[in-house]
C-alpha cells in the first residue's frame, strides 16, 4: 500500500512544514527588527549587553558551560529549547519552544509537559541564581477551542504561550 504524505506538519515531514513556521519566528530577527544588535550570541541595545540569544545545543556550549555548569550534576540528559534568551539584567532565562501544527497529532500530547520541562531547567539555572520562565509559542491551530483546557493548564503551571511571534517584552525587554 502506498504511503500518504504527509501535508500537516509533525512526525516526519517536521523539517518540511514546521521548520518554515520555527524560521518565521526567530527571536534573532525579532530582535534585530527593534532596534537590538546581535554580536555572536550577545544580544546588545545601544552597545550595552542586555542579554544572549542561545538556541539549541548554544545554551550549553555558550552559556551554562561557560558558567560551570555540567547538566550531568542536574539533569539525565540535555534539553535543546528551539530558542533560549537569557536576560543578564533580570537574570532571568526564558526558554522557547515553537509549535506548528495543522491536524491532530503527537504535539497535542506534548504540550502539558511544560511544568517538566521548566523544572529540568529550573534546576540547571538555580546554581547561577537565575529565575526560569517557560515560553510556547504556536501557530493559530491552537486556537481551536479543543485546546481550551491544554492552555489553561499551562498557565495554572506557571508557563506561557503566544501566536506566530515573540513578544519581547515578556522577555524583560
Amino acid at each position: 500500500m502506498a504511503r500518504i504524505p504527509n501535508k500537516h506538519g509533525g512526525g516526519a515531514q517536521t523539517n518540511r512544514n514546521g521548520l518554515h513556521f520555527e524560521q518565521t519566528t526567530s527571536l534573532n530577527d525579532a530582535l534585530i527588527a527593534s532596534g537590538y544588535t546581535i554580536q555572536g550570541y550577545y544580544v546588545l541595545k545601544y552597545g550595552f549587553q542586555v542579554g544572549l540569544s542561545v538556541p539549541q545545543k548554544k545554551l550549553y556550549t555558550n552559556f551554562l558551560v561557560p558558567m560551570g555548569i555540567d547538566y550531568r550534576n542536574f539533569n539525565s540528559k540535555e534539553w535543546h529549547p528551539d530558542e533560549a534568551f537569557i536576560n543578564t539584567e533580570t537574570k532571568t532565562a526564558y526558554i522557547i519552544e515553537k509549535k506548528f501544527q495543522n491536524c491532530s497529532g503527537s504535539v497535542d500530547e506534548k504540550l502539558p509537559s511544560c511544568h517538566f520541562k521548566k523544572w529540568e531547567y529550573e534546576k540547571l539555572f538555580a546554581p547561577l541564581g537565575y529565575n526560569v520562565e517557560f515560553i510556547y509559542i504556536f501557530n493559530d491551530w491552537f486556537k481551536d477551542p479543543k485546546y481550551r483546557d491544554t492552555l489553561e493548564y499551562i498557565e495554572r503551571m506557571g508557563c506561557y504561550y503566544f501566536y506566530n511571534e515573540i513578544p519581547l517584552h515578556i522577555l524583560g525587554l
